[in-house]
This record gives C-alpha cells, sequence and structure tokens, in this order.
C-alpha cells in the first residue's frame, strides 16, 4: 500500500512513521519547504518522545520519503490545520488546497482520508462536492473517509496504536475502506460509522474535555472565596459513582480545545437550527 501523507505537523509526522513503520510506502508532503528540507536531511521539526528514533530508522530503510512534490498512491491521508475564522467557524483554506493538489493524481479505487478536525459536515459538504466536480463518484470510483486523530502530545507514539479509531465513511464502502487502511498498525477498537458522526463525536470529545476543565478550574474560585479548600470538594465529589470532577489546572487552552467547541456552536447557527418549541438556539 502507498500511502501519501499531506501535512507533516504533529499529528502527520508520526502518523506517516508509524505506516512506515509497519511496512507501507509512504511519502511525506508538507508546503512548507524548510520542513521537508529539515526532515530529508534526517531532522524531526516537532517535539515528541520516541519520534526522532522511529523516524531516522523508516528513512533510512526508504519506507517514508519526504518530497515537496505530491505524487500518485492508493490512500491520501490529510491531516492539514483547520483554524478558526473571525467568527470562529471552520477554515477549511487548507483543506480546499490539499484535495485540489490530489484530484489530478486521483486514479479510480483511490482513498482520500481527513484526519483533520472539522466541523459537522465538512466531509460530505466540502470534500466529496470537489470529487464529484472532479468525474468521480463517491463510493464508487473512489473512498472518502473521516477519521479524526485522538492522541494526546508526549504519548503519540503509543496512543496512535493502542487507542480506538474512528473510522466515518461518506458510504458503508468507504467505511470498510478507511477501516483497511488503519488496520496496519491500529491495535484498539475500530469504531465504524459514517462521516457526519464522526466529525461531531470528534468535536464532542474536545468539548466534553474544554467543559470539565473550565467546571474545575470555577470550582476553585468559588472556593477560595468561600474558604474552602477544592481539592477536598472534588475528592468528595469523586466519590460518587457517576461523578469525575477534572483537577483544576492552568486553564482551558491549546490549538484544539478552545476552539472546537465553537465548531459546533457556529454550525448550529448557520443551518438556522431550532428547538423543539420553534425558538432558534443561540446559546
Amino acid at each position: 500500500m502507498k500511502i501519501a501523507m499531506i501535512g507533516l505537523g504533529y499529528i502527520g509526522l508520526p502518523t506517516a512513521v508509524m505506516f512506515a513503520k509497519n511496512g507501507q510506502e509512504v511519502i511525506g508532503f508538507d508546503t512548507n519547504k524548510d520542513v521537508i528540507a529539515s526532515l530529508q536531511s534526517g531532522r524531526i521539526h516537532i517535539e515528541e518522545p520516541g519520534l526522532q528514533e522511529a523516524f531516522e530508522d523508516v528513512l533510512g530503510n526508504g519506507l517514508l520519503r519526504p518530497v515537496s512534490q505530491l505524487e500518485p498512491a492508493g490512500t491520501f491521508i490529510i491531516a492539514v490545520p483547520t483554524p478558526h475564522t473571525e467568527d470562529h467557524s471552520c477554515d477549511t483554506r487548507y483543506i480546499r488546497q490539499a484535495v485540489q493538489d490530489v484530484i489530478p493524481l486521483l486514479e479510480i479505487g483511490n482513498t482520500i482520508i481527513l484526519e483533520s478536525t472539522v466541523a459537522p459536515k465538512t466531509t460530505t459538504g466540502v470534500i466529496q462536492p470537489m470529487l464529484e466536480e472532479a468525474g468521480f463518484t463517491v463510493g464508487v470510483d473512489v473512498y472518502l473517509v473521516h477519521c479524526p486523530e485522538r492522541v494526546l502530545p508526549g504519548k503519540i507514539m503509543m496512543e496512535l496504536v493502542h487507542n480506538n479509531r474512528i473510522i466515518g465513511g461518506v458510504t458503508p464502502e468507504c467505511t470498510i475502506a478507511g477501516a483497511v487502511v488503519y488496520q496496519t498498525f491500529v491495535q484498539g477498537e475500530m469504531l465504524l460509522t459514517d462521516a457526519s458522526t464522526a466529525e461531531l463525536s470528534k468535536l464532542m470529545e474536545n468539548t466534553f474535555r474544554d467543559t470539565n476543565i473550565a467546571l474545575a478550574n470555577e470550582l476553585v474560585k468559588l472556593s477560595d472565596e468561600l474558604g474552602i479548600r477544592a481539592l477536598d470538594v472534588i475528592e468528595m465529589a469523586n466519590k460518587h459513582p457517576r461523578v469525575n470532577i477534572h483537577t483544576p489546572g492552568p486553564g482551558v487552552g491549546g490549538h484544539c480545545l478552545a476552539v472546537d467547541s465553537h465548531f459546533i456552536t457556529t454550525s448550529v447557527l448557520e443551518k438556522n437550527f431550532t428547538d423543539p418549541n420553534g425558538k432558534k438556539d443561540q446559546q
């Protein structure tokens, strides 16, 4: 299996290395020429335990090739940034550019996988129309899948292998095609679903964490005002079998948790969703 990884950041590079480590031929493409030059010289540009050594191994045996020009492959995996716009909606420009780069190289039977975290309906509403406008029928000619990354920096090499993996195809045939790709190294459970469910599941995972981190920190503020030790409150409350308050920390942040929940709310507003009483939900 030849795999083209588009985007060699904190997710793309370790994933490319993991595929190559498990015997797949991988090309790694990034629009940042400095990144490609560094990788071609044998130096990774990110900090992640175990990655440099694993990268050197697969670079040395030729299973991973960093390239400045995208090549044909059987599977194209897109792992590019998805920042938010001024109104906090999902900025898909890097995804759209990646798809535009892939389309001239596509052949019948190819699989296109999106790993980037996106707003609901991005796979079917942004990528699928681009492929179909190029003359490909998704689920018949090519297979389109959303497989969101679910790893923790500092433990990426372990979690890539052992975490459960969401495989969300646009059609059932697409889902199967995605599972075939990841079964080359994933030892966790393959959670087979559709693309839109996969998108929203990833967003809700991060929203749950975001909300609970914020809740724990708000508890600290309240406890300080009342002269109560917050950690004692959390310890007591967590004795309940259905309660798991997080440990307070520096705050909600990072490039994922503080952003991803907005992808849900802006999607709701764009769709003009209403509640059962007919009122628009803008909360």
